[in-house]
């Protein structure tokens, strides 16, 4: 077992899962302020969901003698229009899903740690089917009738 493409793998998850957790929180406090109500528990929900992974990816990441660290990344576009956060969260989540798949890969000789990944990229493809669904039912039933949806 490499340990280290593991500690690598996980810190790099940790890093970014954290901010993109974070922007979840960010978005479901905006959808909040707008009136969406079920999108902002929506969100909340899984900005709490990611999380539970980063916590358990820095436990992991200890446990390999790792040195875990804080890490800056990019800053990320917040959105006031639901539609276009949509469309961006369902691509970051195509992408993501790509990149986890091919570090899985790198990592299948550790098998807690690709344990781990195998339930995270779970997660990642749930969450990607629900962006896809929802985009295709704005296409189906109209944005408007959609934001009614999402705001009660």
């Amino acid at each position: 077992m490499d340990k280290q493409k593991s500690i690598e793998a996980l810190q790099f998850f940790v890093t970014n899962l954290n901010a993109q957790s974070f922007q979840h929180k960010l978005q479901a406090k905006i959808f909040g302020s707008l009136g969406y109500k079920k999108l902002e528990e929506k969100y909340m929900g899984h900005a709490a969901e990611e999380q539970g992974f980063v916590e358990r990816f820095i436990d992991r990441l200890l446990d390999l003698g790792g040195e875990l660290k804080q890490e800056a990344v990019p800053a990320q576009t917040l959105y006031q229009d639901p539609f276009e956060f949509l469309k961006a969260d369902y691509k970051v989540s195509v992408d993501g899903i790509e990149l986890l798949r091919k570090c899985i890969d790198g990592i299948k000789d550790d098998l807690t740690t690709f344990d781990m990944m195998k339930e995270y990229l779970k997660d990642e493809e749930e969450d990607m089917y629900w962006s896809e669904e929802q985009l295709g039912l704005i296409e189906a039933i109209g944005s408007q009738l959609w934001l009614v949806k999402v705001a009660i």
